[in-house]
C-alpha cells in the first residue's frame, strides 16, 4: 500500500469559498490544485499556501479543452480523488431583460462545465473503484430569488444532477454531494450585500443564527463530506445556512 497524499481540484480556488476550501485541504495534508482564470490571483494563492497547492489557468467555458486539462492534471501530479466544483458566476437582472445570451452564459460556466469536468473526472476515479465529488448549489435553489433567473435554474439543476451522479456513480466507489451555502461573508456577497441594505436585512431576519457565515463554514463542511467521516453519505444536499432555507 502506497502512502501517496490524496490529490484534490477546487475550481475557483484563488477567492472566497474555493480559496477557503484550498486552504482547508492544505492544511489537511491533501495536495491541492486550484483552477481558476486569473494567472496573478492563483499564483498569489498557491504561494501563500505552500508545497502542497498548485495551480493550473483556465476558463470552464470551454469545454471543449476541459479533458484536455485533466489529463494534464493526472499526467503531472497523479490519479484525482477529490474534485469541488465551486467555480460559479452570477448575474442580477430582471427576469424579462435577461438575454438568451446572458442566461447560456451562466449555464455554460456553473453548469455544463459542472457535468463536463466531472465527466472527465469520473473515468478516473471509476479505474480507482473510489473519488469523492462536492458540487455547490445555493439558497437560490431552495427558495425563489428574485432578478438571478439563470443563476437559480443553474443551481437548481445542479442539485438533480449531484443526486443523479451518486445513484449511478455510488456503486462503485464514488461518493457525489452537495454543499448549498447560505449567505456567507464573501467579498461577492458583502458588495451585493452592502449596496442593499433592505436585502441584507431581509437576509438576517430569516437567518435564526441572526449573522452571516464564513467561508471556513462551507469549507469544514466539504472536508467532512469528503473525509471518511462521511464515508456511508452519498447524494445529499447539505445547506450551510445558520438555518436560512428553514427560517421564518
Amino acid at each position: 500500500m502506497n502512502n501517496r497524499l490524496q490529490l484534490a481540484i477546487v475550481t475557483g480556488g484563488a477567492s472566497g469559498l474555493g480559496l477557503a476550501t484550498a486552504a482547508k485541504l492544505v492544511e489537511n495534508n491533501v495536495r491541492t490544485i486550484i483552477i481558476g482564470r486569473n494567472e496573478q490571483n492563483l499564483i498569489d494563492v498557491a504561494g501563500s499556501l505552500g508545497e502542497l497547492c498548485s495551480y493550473k489557468v483556465f476558463d470552464l467555458a470551454t469545454l471543449k479543452d476541459i479533458p484536455q486539462l485533466v489529463s494534464s492534471i493526472t499526467g503531472e501530479f497523479g490519479p484525482i480523488d477529490i474534485l469541488v466544483n465551486n467555480a460559479g458566476i452570477n448575474q442580477k437582472k430582471p427576469f424579462t431583460e435577461v438575454t438568451d445570451e446572458d442566461f447560456q452564459r451562466i449555464i455554460q460556466t456553473n453548469l455544463t462545465s459542472v457535468f463536463v469536468l466531472s465527466r472527465e473526472v469520473a473515468k478516473i476515479m471509476l479505474k480507482q473503484k473510489c473519488g469523492c465529488i462536492i458540487n455547490i448549489s445555493s439558497m437560490a435553489a431552495q427558495y425563489g430569488i428574485p432578478y438571478v433567473i439563470a443563476y437559480t435554474a443553474s443551481k437548481t439543476a445542479i442539485e438533480g444532477m449531484t443526486k443523479a451522479m451518486a445513484v449511478e456513480l455510488s456503486p462503485e466507489g464514488i461518493r457525489v454531494n452537495c454543499v448549498a451555502p447560505g449567505f456567507i461573508a464573501t467579498n461577492m456577497s458583502a458588495k451585493a450585500l452592502d449596496n442593499d441594505p433592505q436585502r441584507k436585512q431581509k437576509v438576517l431576519s430569516r437567518t435564526p443564527m441572526g449573522k452571516l457565515g464564513e467561508p471556513d463554514d462551507v469549507a469544514g463542511a466539504i472536508l467532512y463530506l469528503v473525509s471518511d467521516a462521511a464515508k456511508y453519505v452519498t447524494g445529499v444536499i447539505l445547506p450551510v445556512d445558520g438555518g436560512n432555507s428553514v427560517g421564518f
